[in-house]
């Protein structure tokens, strides 16, 4: 069976780049019928954060990437690693560092001469890999150092951790990001030397910024829960991480997650470095967003609006409904919707910025009296009928439909753009508006 594992260490939030591998782990998984691991490498004991833990599995489940085992943690396999060390002692492929002098590279791994940490005893050789993207790679490791196995603190070193865990967990690929390929002839030399069977090895291009260099918190290097608090809906990130590097036949560009996982392939994935482009993520997320039912959106708009103070948690959801679908179509994310629709939740009267206060004193007094009243005889107060009422004013007193159109948006929004005009009236309400016409 395809086994695949996607290990994260929670001395850090998750980021783009580390959601997308665990992505494409669980769709090689999915697309395999095999099983998707989590594990949790938290052997680092001053850095590791279990609140970090707790972030890091809240946002995998938010984006939908459900592991099938565990979660495992390293930090509770100590003694697994002890075992595996000791086997690399007794047959004279590791030695104690009080025993022996240390190199410049044990040194540099903070191993003291006085602890009992276990130390590889590196044997220089040529190593060739098939890697399933990079195709053949080959290391020469005479330049690389004797390896720490086992800390003089008893935890394990990465690289050691990495070997026993993939091994004892039954993992047959290893998909991971291009700066895990320095990593590769080590963990090979400490299969060999436990006589263990190798994965198969797959290492993906990195995310880069749009000028070719690692990502930044200007660009991209963002964690996923804060991708998660703008309003970014889960379906979208993942639609987005996908395309980053992997591309479905015929360039299709919104895809559901059980179309990716039908259609994934590694030898789909690109060898060149993916792009991060925060515009095309903005513009999928409002694909799925203008793709997604009323009630969905309301719901996670909800929260937005509450963040902004403009509604109660007493609020009404078919009012709510309607304001939502005027603005479904126009935001790239959700947490736009206090700043686009925050006037249909403020006070009948607002106060005006010098911008609107000038388009509204343009219009004449007596045509804002003639509005009111029209507006008071309306027994429906529908898009239909407010329109005509519009039009019919237009014609009466000789004047362009932008002049009338512009100060009465500004009148009622104290904004210059936004939703059809006539169906906002009719969301707003003949009380709200009939309020706000009489500045």
């Amino acid at each position: 069976m395809i086994k695949v594992r996607f290990a994260p260490s929670p001395t850090g939030s998750l980021h783009l780049g580390s959601a997308r591998t665990a992505l494409f782990n669980f769709l090689f998984a999915k697309n395999k019928n095999g099983k998707f691991v989590l594990r949790v490498e938290d052997s680092d004991r001053e850095r590791s954060s279990k609140e970090l833990v707790s972030e890091i599995l809240k946002d995998l489940r938010w984006l939908g990437l459900q592991w099938d085992e565990a979660p495992y943690f390293q930090s509770e396999r100590i003694n697994i690693y002890k075992k595996y060390a000791e086997k690399l002692l007794n047959n004279g492929n590791a030695y104690l560092a009080k025993n022996k002098e240390q190199s410049e590279d044990v040194k540099e791994q903070k191993v003291k001469s006085k602890t009992e940490a276990i130390i590889f005893k590196l044997v220089p050789q040529k190593i060739k890999i098939k890697d399933l993207i990079h195709k053949e790679i080959e290391f020469d490791t005479s330049a690389i150092k004797d390896q720490v196995l086992i800390k003089s603190d008893g935890y394990p070193a990465y690289n050691f951790a990495c070997v026993v865990d993939d091994y004892e967990m039954g993992i047959t690929h290893i998909i991971r990001g291009d700066d895990h390929i320095s990593n590769t002839p080590k963990q090979i030399m400490f299969y060999q030397a436990l006589n263990l069977p190798v994965p198969k090895f797959a290492h993906i291009p990195l995310i880069m910024d749009p000028s070719g260099g690692r990502l930044s918190k200007r660009y991209g290097a963002t964690a996923i829960s804060e991708y998660r608090k703008k309003g970014y809906l889960p379906e979208a990130l993942i639609n987005y991480l996908a395309l980053l590097g992997w591309a479905p036949a015929g360039n299709q560009e919104i895809i559901s997650l059980p179309e990716m996982i039908a259609k994934f392939s590694l030898s789909k994935i690109n060898k060149a470095k993916a792009i991060f482009n925060i515009d095309k993520l903005n513009w999928i997320n409002a694909q799925f967003i203008k793709q997604s039912d009323i009630k969905k959106i309301t719901n996670f708009c909800i929260h937005f609006l509450q963040r902004d103070n403009l509604i109660s948690y007493n609020c009404d959801s078919n009012y709510l409904e309607k304001v939502i679908a005027l603005f479904k179509g126009r935001m790239k994310h959700l947490s736009q919707i206090g700043e686009m629709a925050g006037y249909f939740f403020l006070p009948a009267k607002i106060n005006y910025s010098a911008e609107a206060k000038k388009k509204i004193e343009a219009l004449d007094k007596k045509i804002w009296n003639k509005l009111i009243e029209q507006f008071e005889n309306l027994d429906n107060f529908s898009a239909d009928n407010i329109e005509k009422v519009c039009r019919k004013i237009i014609q009466e007193k000789g004047i362009s439909s932008g002049e009338l159109i512009h100060s009465l948006r500004a009148a009622l929004t104290n904004m210059s753009v936004g939703p059809g005009l006539f169906e906002l009236i009719s969301v707003l309400g003949k009380k709200k508006t009939i309020e706000r016409l009489r500045w």
